[in-house]
């Protein structure tokens, strides 16, 4: 991963002056004009509220049009202060203290200061609240007010990763005071300010006047997202000029995009896959042989091939990708093979094996052919799918944690820690395959010394020690890490260089892009 080392993490953020605030070189760009995106990812049951953000349409609108976060994860992969202008920590990597940048207001006026970050925060670990982000709130053991522009965190444990975990997506800053009324409002201090919003259908936002941000970034008037979840209707509505920009482009109409001289594609290779997560606290998933039998009966090239016409590679059932630091490319490869599947199966006790498996098109584009490719496949094995396809509308809040085996996407993380935390370790919201039983008590003791590790030869081999658990005993099968594939009109400006971390410009087209 680029960026800024982790020794240079412990000891401050990047200078303002090196950087625009966007994380891209200052540059001439024009400012005016209107970007329209249509977006997949959108339900009608969207919101403001950060905690409950997991698809692209609401991430884009909120992380990257009308709030901020503490931190920012740049182009390049580096990090960057958004409404945090420095950070320090103590020698342990426990204790982190936050310089606020100042000046800075809500769109309704109110100051932005240390209180705001303390209760926004503490909204994830409030009595009921259901968020993503709980085990990276829930690892603060005490925050504390040195002032109206800098806050302490104590942690109850070192983490050399911390100033990249404030830029999650779910760590939007809210008005103290107002949570609930910024939340039905969408009241932040990101660049746009919320003029309507329909969930599952819209939302515009106009450039907020004198944006700390100033000339460096925020270059449109104004930004319409239209919630497009059909692939097809994104497309055409692309061709036809109605949007300037999609995500996840339909990979075989790729060539009509490209034939199209007002178009471009945008490709970049970061850490997105597709998966099928098991729960493993419900039968037959707790027996590992059963998990296993499943991970050889799934032919992962051939998914590479025809689910994502070689845009992308095959997986190999972690979730740390080719942009993480600590990538183990040299792990042997688990490979599509029925007679150990069949050899599993009988470990188990078995003959054969039936089971559901949920998918729909709104996990993933592609996801109920993936899960056709895979019941085939698991045939030979002895394993016999049936592939459940699921209602694209509600399918995050109905079936994913819900259904015994579904399919998944997940854009990955910057950090190996930030993934693990999110969605492997014991407990947390997020982990879909609720593999905390004995079978992972060295991956979860591992995670622990990993975090407080500040040695990078020491870290590297507890962060390989974790990805050879995950490939042999986890949870999760992860077939294929896909490429971010997009399509822009030429009349919209992109930077040379676009973020990997989330689709579109990690999820920041907002800012970091203008009117030709």
């Amino acid at each position: 991963m680029h960026g800024i080392s982790r020794r240079g993490l412990l000891k401050t953020g990047v200078a303002a002056g090196v950087l625009g605030l966007s994380g891209m070189p200052l540059r001439a760009q024009s400012r005016g004009g209107k970007l329209t995106a249509g977006l997949s990812g959108a339900n009608t049951s969207d919101s403001w509220d950060g905690r409950t953000h997991s698809d692209i349409f609401m991430i884009a609108s909120a992380h990257g049009t009308v709030f901020d976060c503490l931190t920012e994860v740049a182009a390049d992969g580096s990090l960057v202060g958004e409404l945090a202008e420095s950070w320090e920590a103590s020698a342990d990597a426990k204790t982190w203290t936050f310089n606020l940048r100042q000046g800075v207001t809500f769109h309704n006026g109110k100051s932005f200061g240390a209180d705001d970050v303390i209760e926004s925060l503490q909204m994830h670990v409030a009595e009921g609240a259901k968020s993503a982000a709980q085990p990276i709130v829930a690892a603060i053991t005490e925050m504390k007010k040195m002032s109206d522009s800098q806050v302490q965190f104590t942690l109850a444990s070192g983490n050399a990763d911390f100033p990249y975990l404030m830029s999650d997506y779910h760590l939007l800053m809210f008005p103290a005071g107002q949570i609930e009324e910024g939340i039905a409002q969408g009241i932040g201090t990101g660049l746009y300010q919320v003029q309507s919003f329909d969930p599952g259908v819209r939302m515009v936002a106009t450039r907020y006047p004198d944006h700390y941000k100033g000339d460096s970034a925020g270059f449109f008037d104004e930004i319409e997202y239209i919630a497009i979840n059909d692939n097809t209707a994104r497309m055409n509505a692309l061709m036809t000029g109605q949007v300037d920009a999609i995500n996840r482009i339909d990979f075989k109409t790729e060539a009509l995009l490209k034939a199209n001289p007002a178009l471009r594609i945008q490709e970049v290779t970061g850490n997105q896959h597709y998966t099928f997560a098991m729960l493993t606290d419900n039968a037959p998933f707790g027996d590992v042989n059963v998990r296993r039998a499943l991970k050889y009966g799934i032919n992962r090239q051939e998914m590479v091939d025809k689910i994502l016409l070689g845009h992308g590679k095959a997986g190999n059932d972690t979730p740390i990708g080719p942009a993480n630091q600590f990538y183990h490319a040299e792990m042997e490869q688990l490979a599509y093979d029925p007679d150990k599947s069949k050899f599993y199966l009988q470990q188990a006790g078995l003959d054969s094996l039936d089971i559901d498996i949920s998918a729909s098109n709104a996990a993933f584009e592609g996801a109920v052919d993936a899960a056709q490719l895979f019941q085939a496949s698991a045939a030979a094995g002895g394993i016999n799918l049936n592939v459940v396809q699921e209602p694209a509308d509600g399918y995050w809040s109905n079936v994913w944690l819900k259904k015994n085996f579904s399919a998944v996407y997940w854009s990955g993380r910057a950090t190996e820690d930030w993934m693990f935390s999110t969605a492997y370790e014991a407990g947390v919201p997020w982990n879909d395959s609720q593999w905390d039983s004995n079978d992972s008590a060295r991956f979860q003791e591992l995670l622990l010394t990993a975090r407080a590790e500040l040695d990078s030869a020491k870290r590297k081999e507890q962060y390989f020690e974790m990805q050879e658990i995950l490939r042999d005993d986890g949870g999760v099968l992860v077939p294929m890490f896909a490429n971010y594939v997009q399509a822009v009109n030429n009349r919209i400006v992109s930077p040379d260089t676009v973020g990997n971390l989330w689709q579109m410009d990690n999820a920041r087209m907002a800012e970091r892009w203008s009117a030709a």
